[in-house]
């Protein structure tokens, strides 16, 4: 008897929770009778999924701060606190995405440029000139007469033991940011190419003001 029951129970429970119908395998990724297969869609990007998420949640807070009064405050610092973070992260993507297509990292001025860089000393003809006031860009140390100072392509100056830690670390002025050329081939090459870049752009925008098109 017993086991005619629990038979029964197994029976009815098959019965409750059907096995689910499956789709017959040779219709299976297809929209329609002789349509193209259809790939899966593609996961989102992380940083598109955290601000939906985060706008989606700033939406429900504005929708809860309009009922209680007393939870007024409360919501609208959350909504606030997250508004910022929205913010930032708009913000943020554009110079991420800047950052993955910036060019080459910068290498540090060329060892015989700067050997070659031209020591003056200082005297009271230049002091005038400069005025009473002028300092190392570096060191912040006012300038007097018989000081050496090393002159860069850009005609700014700079005490040499100043100077020099920055040259080994960059190739540029550190006042104008003039550059000087490097030892790295692969970042002079590419520089050249995005002047030339530049002049082309620049020739096109001429080109267009001028009223004349280009077509492709």
């Amino acid at each position: 008897m017993k086991n005619c029951i629990s038979q029964a129970k197994e029976h009815l429970h098959e019965i409750d929770s059907p096995a689910p119908a499956q789709e017959p395998a040779q219709n299976r990724g297809y929209l329609f009778e002789g349509h193209l297969t259809v790939d899966p869609e593609p996961p989102q990007l992380q940083w598109l999924v955290q601000a939906n998420l985060l706008n989606a949640v700033v939406s429900a807070f504005h929708a809860e701060s309009s009922s209680p009064v007393d939870n007024i405050n409360t919501d609208e610092n959350a909504s606030h606190v997250l508004e910022e973070l929205i913010s930032h992260l708009d913000s943020v993507i554009p110079e991420i995405l800047e950052n993955e297509s910036a060019g080459p990292r910068v290498p540090p001025a060329s060892k015989e440029v700067v050997a070659k860089l031209p020591i003056i000393t200082l005297t009271e003809e230049i002091l005038a000139k400069v005025g009473p006031d002028a300092e190392c860009s570096i060191c912040k140390e006012n300038l007097v007469v018989g000081d050496q100072m090393q002159e860069l392509p850009c005609k700014d100056t700079f005490h040499p033991p100043c100077l020099k830690p920055w040259l080994d670390e960059h190739n540029s002025c550190p006042i104008c940011l003039h550059e000087l050329q490097t030892d790295d081939h692969a970042y002079e090459s590419w520089k050249e190419r995005e002047k030339e870049a530049e002049e082309d752009r620049k020739g096109a925008a001429n080109a267009v003001r001028g009223g004349e098109y280009m077509y492709v």
